[in-house]
């Protein structure tokens, strides 16, 4: 059934808030590194997490969703995520900023190979031939053959198959629990986490007046573009919002080139670009295999 334009117009405007969020994480993530490790980062940002899911829980009056109920399948989603967010947050500070967020586009290939496991999902020629142009895109991203992996590609290439592990847990976590309690024990296992990890030298750095507006833009940052893909994605399908969030890539490459003097790096670009479109076909296959409603 066609989407209204209305309702198009809508998702794609709901996209370009998060890709706004992601953007603006990753230059707060850059500009309060001097100052935070990562998991003081995430320390604070969760702890801005649990304020904020607590008081839309208790406004709403939807807090008794929050149960202990797959508790086991909610620890493991978290130490895959906070991972994956502490690589990502490494990653940010040492790598050029298109170079991560090309790395991120190569989460659903990694999705795709593990489904078949994880959630007893086909894997169908059209998802290995996807796989495979992903991957190509992926050696055309990092082209280890010129100057080897760095640390930095090594942690952003991690930090896709973290986000991929949450992305799985998160599919299986949905069929059972809603979203503010996924949102609820996210917060809450990773404040426990950043506490543990930047505290076990005795020393966590308390943010100053500097990094402060810093430490509350990625605090809202990751809910608010949480929020805004659910969001999309209920109002068109992922085929309209893919695209969309696909314009990530050339915004921080124009935010790295113009603030951080970081090249333009048109490999990157033509290399996200293949792992986009191996992503698309595999979201193209999957509502093309969808029965059509009867009237």
């Amino acid at each position: 059934m066609a989407q209204p334009i209305s309702n198009i117009l809508k998702a794609a405007m709901w996209m370009m808030g998060a890709v706004v969020s992601f953007s603006a994480m990753a230059v707060a993530g850059r500009e309060m590194s001097h100052q935070l490790d990562t998991f003081e980062i995430m320390m604070y940002r969760s702890l801005i997490g649990v304020v904020i899911v607590v008081g839309v829980g208790l406004i709403t009056g939807k807090i008794h969703q929050v149960s202990r109920d797959q508790f086991g399948l909610q620890l493991l989603r978290n130490l895959f995520h906070f991972t994956g967010q502490n690589l990502w947050f490494f990653a940010v500070t040492v790598i050029p900023l298109a170079h991560l967020f090309a790395f991120e586009f190569s989460v659903p290939i990694w999705v795709t190979l593990a489904a078949p496991f994880l959630l007893s999902e086909q894997l169908t020629k059209l998802r290995v031939t996807a796989v495979f142009i992903g991957f190509a895109g992926i050696l055309m991203v990092t082209r280890p053959w010129m100057a080897g992996l760095s640390y930095g590609i090594v942690a952003a290439a991690l930090c896709a198959i973290c986000f991929a592990g949450t992305s799985i847990i998160t599919k299986r976590l949905t069929r059972r629990q809603s979203i503010l309690c996924i949102l609820f024990w996210m917060t809450v296992l990773q404040l426990v986490f950043g506490f543990i990890c930047a505290g076990y030298d005795g020393d966590i750095a308390l943010p100053t007046m500097e990094t402060l507006p810093w430490v509350i833009t990625v605090g809202l940052g990751g809910l608010l573009a949480h929020l805004c893909i659910t969001t999309a994605l209920s109002l068109a399908p992922a085929t309209v919002v893919l695209p969309v969030d696909f314009t990530r890539l050339p915004i921080i490459a124009t935010i790295g080139m113009l603030f951080y003097n970081e090249p333009l790096d048109l490999w990157v670009i033509l290399g996200a670009v293949i792992i986009f479109g191996s992503n698309y076909i595999n979201i193209w296959s999957e509502t093309r295999k969808k029965p059509i409603a009867r009237t």
